[in-house]
């Protein structure tokens, strides 16, 4: 079966993680703090805290923003439901917005007729790794004094106008999901040039702590162990271990490959489609570089061809059922219309480093052969 989605992992990758395993320090401490400092650099970052879920991530980045009861967040109907869920976390309410249709990325149009007097941030999602227009959407939120969080779940190592995604926000959430173009296992990013802010999600990370066990363990004064720590506001369990930031370690000095690779795989997948009147490939906006996290087509017949790509062994996905439909959000009051239609024509093809080229050959000509039907 071909996967849609499948992590690559390497014997670099085996090897860092027994290294840690046989440290003795598994848990938050030196390998993290590398990861961090790591990670930082290649985004062009001056800091960068590293947690245990993209989901976190979010949660955290309005948590410091001080969201809650009474604000709201517009957030896009076409992402998955972290990015909802973070803000009701907070206790405010997450608006949906309608998406653009060729890169279901947020539509800026539909943000803007959203904006309330209780909007306190826009949270745009990077859909498939193709990064939203983000001059406009900080222009927008400077004229509102409104607040922006980036979901760059999707997007890293994606660029906007020639700057990393995470260096255009004050604050960037990232995922490194088992199937994320950089893997920790689970694992997540929080990338920011404020020295207030990071202080602030290092404590919020660590259950309010002042000082992580590793701090305390790195000596005080000549002590061994320095026990004495203070808890100062409430905070959550959501820092990342040393385990995951090995593997972490790995895969951002990977990451170019990887990343170039399902570029090389997009770029296949568009030259053997192209001519396909039925299918609509994704957009590729010229001042934008994908990360190709998904590769996202359009077609009328779209559940018939989940049928046939599964009856060849290739396992397609769809992303996403929009959040403003499931029974937990659902609002009869709301219409997205966009989001509304093109979620039934959407299809996620195999999308990974780990594609031959034989497979690829195999999914476009399993293609091209159900839309001579």
């Amino acid at each position: 079966m071909i996967q849609v989605f499948k992590p690559d992992i390497e014997e670099q990758e085996i090897a860092a993680v027994t290294e840690v395993l046989r440290s003795g320090w598994i848990g938050l401490g030196p390998t993290t703090g590398h990861f961090e400092r790591e990670f930082a650099r290649y985004i062009g970052v001056k800091h960068a805290v590293a947690l245990n879920s993209g989901t976190a991530a979010l949660h955290l980045a309005l948590e410091v923003l001080g969201v809650g009861p009474g604000d709201e967040v517009i957030v896009p109907t076409i992402t998955f439901v972290s990015t909802a869920h973070a803000v009701v976390y907070t206790g405010a309410r997450p608006i949906f917005a309608d998406v653009v249709e060729d890169t279901l990325n947020i539509d800026i149009a539909d943000i803007r007729r959203k904006i309330t007097k209780r909007t306190k941030v826009i949270l745009p999602v990077h859909y498939g790794g193709h990064p939203c227009d983000m001059d406009e959407i900080h222009e927008l939120a400077r004229e509102h004094g409104i607040e922006v969080v980036e979901d760059a779940a999707h997007a890293c190592g994606a660029t906007y106008k020639g700057r990393n995604v995470g260096t255009l926000s004050d604050l960037t959430c990232f995922s490194f999901h088992a199937v994320k173009n950089l893997t920790t296992g689970e694992g997540g990013m929080l990338t920011t040039n404020s020295e207030e802010r990071d202080k602030q999600l290092r404590q919020l990370r660590w259950l309010g702590i002042n000082k992580d066990t590793w701090t305390r363990t790195e000596t005080e004064e000549g002590e061994i162990y320095a026990w004495r720590y203070s808890v100062e506001r409430l905070g959550y369990k959501y820092h990342m271990n040393d385990i995951a930031a090995a593997l972490g370690l790995v895969q951002l000095e990977r990451l170019p490959e990887l990343n170039a690779r399902r570029r090389y795989i997009a770029e296949r997948y568009n030259e053997g489609l192209s001519d396909l009147n039925e299918i609509t490939l994704p957009a590729e906006r010229p001042y934008v570089r994908s990360s190709f996290h998904i590769y996202p087509i359009q077609l009328d017949r779209r559940d018939a061809l989940i049928s046939f790509l599964k009856s060849h062994d290739i396992a397609p996905g769809v992303h996403y059922y929009p959040l403003h439909l499931h029974p937990y959000y659902r609002d009869e009051r709301i219409s997205l219309p966009v989001a509304e239609q093109v979620w039934q024509r959407e299809l996620s093809l195999p999308m990974h480093p780990g594609l031959s080229d034989s497979d690829i050959d195999k999914v476009v000509e399993t293609i091209r052969k159900f839309c001579k039907q």
